[in-house]
């Protein structure tokens, strides 16, 4: 059975709306206004308030910009590897260059897409089939998952942002990522015609080389070449010289930040509530990664409670905390409010938004999946010790929230994170020991892989 919209019932319709001053109401509002700040929820805004009862020492400065890319993932990283930087060397403010990393992530990540595009066709994957079909539609991307990271800063290292300072493309990625797309699709047709007519290892491998060297190139004109070494000069709180280098990027991790944040030593979590995927195994996603022969993305199924348990214990100890989110439901973006009860859906509109799907039922149906990636500086707990709210170091300059910070609380926590990453000494052993599964391997279109694949600059919220 079907039903058409007949006239008959598109004007029993129009009748019903325009009978009802409530929606003609909302209509005039939504004539010249944003449908989701028409259903603000005042009391919840004024009752929004950034003081907490745990907080790290201090938090970074500047407040971070990605601007008009989906970077999130580097920047978050780095944001919460800057603070026991900054306190180590005595510092007033420090970032690290994104940009530096962003560069050999899209080499990488380019390098990666072509190899496993060889390995899709010598195990016999149809081009139009729905594997191929969906890597092809988006070969390279912003996004990223914190194993990504772990691989490009022990292999690359970091260095400040000044030695590397952020380009156009870097700020701005559309252009320069559309024209490594093309390039990727034309070299996959390429490389599966090289096999395909009996090319053995050594005419794949040319093919690749040659390829890669035109990806570098564009890479390089679109967000320059890194130097290989630099000199660190800075002056500390007391306003004293100090002079570092000359050394490389991987020098200057190791020797001057590994010391106070490693990131070997850190561990991902996940929430997954999906009844096919039980808590306490390890997952992966097939063809998901950024670098041949790097560390695999594996995620750590646990409970939500579990991740909330780790990152009070890690705030606690004065340890911010990187986490993924779906950053855009139930959010206030100008406000910087991540709250369920933030907007007011029925009100406005006589029914009610994200709250007929579990969150489990979410990511089944399409409706949920890791968009964004941010910083937990600070957390109130109750008398009995459950978190209340947090307090989010965002990556989106100042403009939103309280100049950059974000609010959040449990509730949207236990709905919309999936993601955190923490370190080791505080997960239970129990915890720990899946790590050492062999992993399940969820399809290469599984939403948890999403973040990797994701370009949410803010102006889109």
């Amino acid at each position: 059975m079907s039903l058409a919209l007949t006239s008959e019932l598109v004007e029993q319709y129009r009748e019903q709306v325009e009978s009802e001053s409530s929606s003609v109401l909302a209509m005039n509002a939504c004539f010249k206004a944003d449908p989701l700040d028409m259903c603000l929820c005042r009391s919840k805004v004024i009752a929004t308030n950034h003081v907490f009862t745990h907080k790290v020492e201090s938090e970074g400065r500047p407040v971070t910009n990605q601007k008009s890319s989906g970077r999130c993932w580097i920047f978050a990283c780095l944001n919460v590897m800057r603070l026991p930087f900054i306190k180590q060397y005595n510092l007033e403010e420090f970032e690290f260059s994104q940009s530096y990393l962003f560069f050999w992530d899209k080499l990488e990540r380019c390098n990666y897409f072509l190899n496993k595009m060889v390995e899709c066709t010598r195990r016999g994957e149809d081009v139009e089939g729905r594997l191929v079909s969906f890597l092809l539609h988006d070969p390279v991307n912003d996004g990223g998952q914190w194993d990504m990271i772990v691989n490009l800063i022990t292999r690359y290292g970091v260095m400040p942002k000044k030695s590397f300072p952020e380009s156009f493309s870097a700020e701005n990625s559309m252009r320069m990522t559309k024209i490594l797309q093309s390039k990727l699709r034309e070299y996959t047709r390429e490389l599966r015609t090289v096999i395909n007519k009996g090319g053995d290892d050594a005419a794949v491998t040319e093919t690749l080389i040659r390829q890669m060297s035109e990806i570098y190139r564009i890479v390089s004109i679109c967000l320059g070449i890194p130097p290989q070494t630099f000199t660190w000069e800075y002056y500390d709180k007391a306003k004293a010289y100090h002079k570092v280098g000359p050394l490389t990027p991987l020098e200057f991790y190791t020797e001057y930040v590994k010391i106070v944040y490693n990131v070997e030593d850190k561990v991902c979590l996940v929430t997954d509530p999906r009844p096919n995927n039980a808590y306490g195994l390890a997952y992966t996603v097939d063809c998901l990664g950024n670098m041949v022969d790097g560390r695999l993305t594996v995620y750590n199924n646990q409970p939500v409670e579990t991740l909330m348990k780790l990152c009070c214990e890690s705030i606690k100890s004065g340890e911010c905390v990187w986490f993924g989110c779906e950053v855009g439901k139930r959010f206030a973006g100008k406000l910087g409010i991540q709250d369920i009860d933030i907007h007011n859906f029925k009100a406005a509109f006589g029914v009610d938004v994200n709250v007929g799907l579990s969150k489990a039922d979410r990511l089944i149906y399409g409706e949920s999946l890791m968009t964004h990636a941010m910083v937990f500086t600070a957390v109130t707990l109750t008398e009995s010790g459950t978190p209340e709210k947090w307090r989010v170091e965002n990556s989106w300059g100042e403009d939103r929230g309280e100049k950059g910070y974000l609010i959040m609380t449990s509730e949207w926590f236990r709905e919309f994170v999936f993601e955190i990453v923490v370190d080791r000494k505080h997960v239970p052993e129990e915890v720990l020991a899946v790590f050492t599964q062999e992993p399940v391997v969820l399809p290469a279109w599984d939403p948890m892989g999403s973040l990797a694949y994701q370009v949410t600059p803010h102006t889109h919220l």
